[in-house]
């Protein structure tokens, strides 16, 4: 079972990261894992922290001599903005030296300060900030190493920006990635991407935010992980959990998923054929995402996930309360971005990677990487071309004796 989990808050000293089931022998580096922080940050429409913030990260446990030990992998991101914020968010006993007592809408603020009974909102905005995504990637990082070990690669573009939409014929392969990357606004479509940007720059300079959507693709991934069995085994909705748990998601699609529910059945799923070349079953296409019945098909597994807009604004307009004389206030402003769905993007592939490798590691098993391969080599090996190929029993009761 691979889990992980998270801790630290936006301007605390450090986030932490805890990831728990790793096999040994997966190599790992401390260099490796801030390449993918380093992708996090990228998008045009990105607010000013990220072009001085930098993620310097240690790895703390687990590994030794750059391999995993099978131990749980402890890495710590720092916060080079500490100094800053060491008074206003020390762990010892004082008080801050300024409430925030107007809730900001579309946030966390005001149902969280209801929930734990906190009279400061950054006592809940802290935590429930994006920069806890930070954690989220470097323990994708570790995923990502181990699915490549069994053929997997997991990728991202965005497909729609500030209502800008790209071509479905645009869909990257993962050897283009660093083109995707290398795009303002991560989009695999070079025309799209110049109305996006004009439009992000339109947003700013209103000082207003855009949402968009990201396409996921994960490319190699085996037949059967997940399962038809159990509700909560079924790959669409680890899948659809782990990315709708990112903050500012709103929506995720598996395949084609709501645009599917206005066609007819004969257009709504795909249709399966023999590939005689490599003696295996084919989809031609990806109306249902590489899912069927909770269970990947062995065809590129697909997600669209939608985030909103972001609810903190460069002109402050939104209407609040605030909460200690609840007078009308207009929401106050933390540093912002116009959009961060490129960065989403890259958070998504993340918690897709994780979902993924869970689950590979449920499937196949191993306490090393070595066995970890062996065992989904010899599970590839043994899927049959067909379930009539499965004898059934002929003894006991169900012959009839």
């Amino acid at each position: 079972m691979l889990r992980f989990l998270t801790a630290g808050e936006s301007h605390g000293k450090a986030l932490v990261i805890i990831v728990e089931g790793l096999p040994s022998g997966l190599a790992v580096t401390a260099e490796a894992i801030g390449s993918e922080l380093a992708r996090r940050r990228l998008g045009f429409g990105r607010g000013p922290r990220m072009r001085f913030e930098v993620d310097e990260l240690q790895l703390l446990a687990g590994v030794r001599h750059g391999r995993t030990l099978g131990s749980p992998v402890a890495i710590e991101i720092a916060n080079t903005e500490w100094p800053k914020w060491e008074q206003e968010m020390s762990p010892r006993p004082g008080v801050p030296s300024k409430l925030l007592t107007a809730p900001r809408p579309g946030h966390a603020d005001l149902a969280g300060m209801q929930k734990y009974g906190f009279a400061d909102a950054r006592d809940v905005l802290e935590r429930a900030s994006a920069r806890e995504t930070a954690a989220r990637v470097a323990a994708g990082a570790l995923a990502k190493a181990l699915l490549a070990h069994i053929g997997v690669s997991v990728i991202s573009h965005v497909v729609a920006l500030g209502g800008e939409e790209a071509s479905p014929q645009h869909r990257p392969r993962p050897e283009e990635l660093e083109q995707v990357d290398a795009s303002a606004v991560r989009c695999f479509d070079a025309e799209a991407e110049s109305r996006m940007v004009a439009a992000v720059k339109a947003a700013a300079k209103e000082g207003d935010s855009l949402g968009g959507v990201v396409e996921v693709l994960a490319y190699g991934v085996p037949v059967g992980l997940g399962s038809h069995v159990h509700w909560d085994r079924r790959l669409d909705g680890l899948l659809a959990q782990a990315l709708m748990s990112i903050q500012a998601v709103k929506y995720v699609d598996i395949g084609e998923g709501s645009s599917i529910t206005s066609r007819r059945g004969s257009e709504a799923h795909d249709a399966i054929s023999w590939d005689e070349a490599g003696q295996r079953y084919r989809r031609q296409t990806t109306r249902a995402g590489g899912i069927e019945g909770g269970m990947s098909t062995g065809e590129l597994v697909v997600a669209k996930v939608g985030m909103k807009p972001l609810a903190t604004l460069n002109r402050p307009v939104l209407g609040t309360v605030d909460v200690a004389t609840k007078e009308q206030k207009v929401s106050f402003k933390e540093r912002t971005d116009v959009t961060a769905v490129p960065a989403m993007g890259v958070v998504a592939e993340t918690m897709t990677a994780l979902v993924l490798a869970g689950e590979a590691l449920r499937k196949f098993g191993g306490d090393s990487v070595v066995e970890f391969v062996r065992n989904h080599e010899a599970a590839r090996a043994a899927i049959l071309d067909s379930p009539s190929a499965v004898p059934r029993s002929t003894s006991g009761a169900e012959a009839g004796a």
